[in-house]
C-alpha cells in the first residue's frame, strides 16, 4: 500500500511541477473561471469543442496549490478526445468519488490516474482544491459567466 501511495504522491508532484496543457487556449469555445478563496487557488479552464461535440483541446492557466494544479492537469489529459457528455460523466464521477466515496452511483467510469487524488478525502479543505477544476469544467459547459467556487 505504501508503494502505491508513493506512486500517487509522485504523480501529483509531477503534474504540479510540470502541468500538462498549461496556458491559454486562443481558440477556445468554452471557458470558465474557478476560485477557491480559502486556499487561494485560481484557474481558468479553456476547452475547444468541435462540431461533433468532442473536446478537441483543453488547457488551463492560473495558480494554486499542488493539488489543484495537478487535478487541472489531469483533467485536461482526460477530457481531450471525449465527448461533452462523457466529460460531464467524469465530472460527476470524480466529484462524487472525492466527496462521497461510498455513495452509490450509476456512472461506471475508470478513474485511472485520478485515483492519485484519493488521499485528499481525509482532508475536506483539500477536497475543494482537487474538485475545483472539475467544477470549472461543468461551469464551462453551462456557459456560466460568474466564477465557480468550491466554498
Amino acid at each position: 500500500m505504501n508503494e502505491l501511495q508513493d506512486l500517487y504522491r509522485e504523480l501529483i508532484l509531477d503534474h504540479s511541477r510540470s502541468p500538462r496543457h498549461f496556458g491559454k487556449l486562443a481558440d477556445a469555445t468554452h471557458t470558465a473561471e474557478g476560485i477557491n478563496p480559502l486556499c487561494g487557488d485560481k484557474l481558468r479552464l479553456y476547452l475547444r469543442v468541435a462540431d461533433d461535440d468532442v473536446i478537441a483541446d483543453a488547457a488551463f492557466e492560473g495558480s494554486g496549490c499542488a493539488i489543484s494544479v495537478a487535478s487541472a492537469s489531469l483533467l485536461t489529459e482526460i477530457v481531450i478526445g471525449k465527448t461533452r457528455d462523457h466529460a460531464l460523466e467524469f465530472f460527476q464521477a470524480v466529484t462524487r468519488h472525492l466527496t462521497a466515496p461510498n455513495a452509490n452511483t450509476t456512472v461506471d467510469i475508470d478513474l485511472g490516474k485520478i485515483r492519485a487524488l484519493d488521499g485528499v478525502r481525509e482532508f475536506p479543505t483539500r477536497v475543494k482544491c482537487a474538485t475545483l477544476p472539475w467544477h470549472a469544467l461543468n461551469s464551462a459547459f453551462k456557459k456560466q459567466a460568474a466564477p465557480v467556487s468550491t466554498e
